[in-house]
């Protein structure tokens, strides 16, 4: 599966960018890209989020910046919404150029992978509301807007976490891409089933030696500990929304033994499942 290209420029209209409140009954999958910016902030609704190579679960709070050719996409299967923000290179670059303009600089290049700020340390409620007045802003307060909010993103002293690892970026031409993608869907769909290795292989044509180097090699991890990251993201999704005992949560998830769960879990998450179930309560923003 090819990543779908997102014409974003015929959307523009006499704007200088792109930005829109999008809610949904849900996220259908829709790996696709575009060659622009996109800043996207979670308001309502939770699910997975696939940022090239980066499989992981969100909640309302989400925020994460990409850069451009980035594919990605979101899957939710409930009630969902979000403010999207998506900008050209060619209205920024110009921009850019100016010294007080550094941090943005270095951020927008940091975005190459896509990053994800974390929920409890940017003073979130400024930077919530900021976001949130873009896609009603008018005339010049719309450009000093965004302008506010990136350099409230570039600098927060709270890191963010990048996304897709540079293997996907440096490894992932077009085809490569949609042969990746492909095998991305598959996952998405099957993580919590028994997931064999020659099946996934057979998807893009390949042997099962010569699927694990092209894994690899595309996403600088092993298929095994990549699918087992898929399932640990599904595992915190339930920890969090479910009242299901652990081991239940393990079974759901694609582990046949809560030991190997409990094990995998904490050399993932750095704490073990209740642990993280006790420490993670579910924020909520609304405007």
């Amino acid at each position: 599966m090819k990543p779908l290209f997102e014409d974003i420029g015929s959307r523009r209209g006499a704007n200088s960018y792109v930005a829109y409140r999008y809610a949904t009954a849900a996220f259908p999958f829709l790996w696709h890209y575009h060659p622009e910016y996109e800043l996207t902030l979670i308001l309502e609704g939770s699910g997975e989020r696939m940022i090239g190579d980066s499989h992981e679960y969100f909640f309302p709070g989400d925020l994460v910046l990409l850069g451009p050719g980035l594919p990605h996409t979101w899957v939710s299967e409930m009630s969902s919404a979000a403010v999207v923000v998506q900008f050209s290179e060619s209205f920024v670059t110009p921009i850019l150029q100016f010294p007080e303009c550094d941090r943005i600089r270095q951020l927008l290049a940091r975005a190459s992978q896509g990053l994800a700020f974390p929920a409890g340390g940017l003073g979130k409620g400024d930077l919530m509301a900021s976001i949130m007045r873009l896609p009603a802003a008018k005339a010049a307060s719309r450009i000093t807007g965004l302008l506010d909010v990136l350099q409230m993103l570039a600098g927060s002293r709270v890191g963010a976490q990048t996304l897709a690892s540079p293997y996907f970026q440096l490894q992932a031409g077009k085809k490569k891409e949609g042969r990746i993608g492909k095998v991305f869907q598959y996952l998405h769909r099957h993580s919590a089933e028994t997931v064999s290795l020659s099946e996934v292989a057979a998807l893009i044509n390949l042997s099962a030696s010569a699927f694990c180097k092209f894994f690899k090699r595309t996403t600088g991890k092993t298929f095994s500990d990549y699918l087992s990251e898929i399932r640990i993201g599904h595992a915190c999704h339930l920890l969090i929304e479910t009242d299901d005992t652990i081991s239940e949560i393990a079974y759901r998830s694609g582990f046949e033994s809560l030991t190997y769960f409990n094990r995998v879990f904490l050399r993932k998450k750095g704490v073990r499942p209740r642990e993280f179930r006790k420490g993670n309560n579910k924020p909520t923003y609304n405007e």
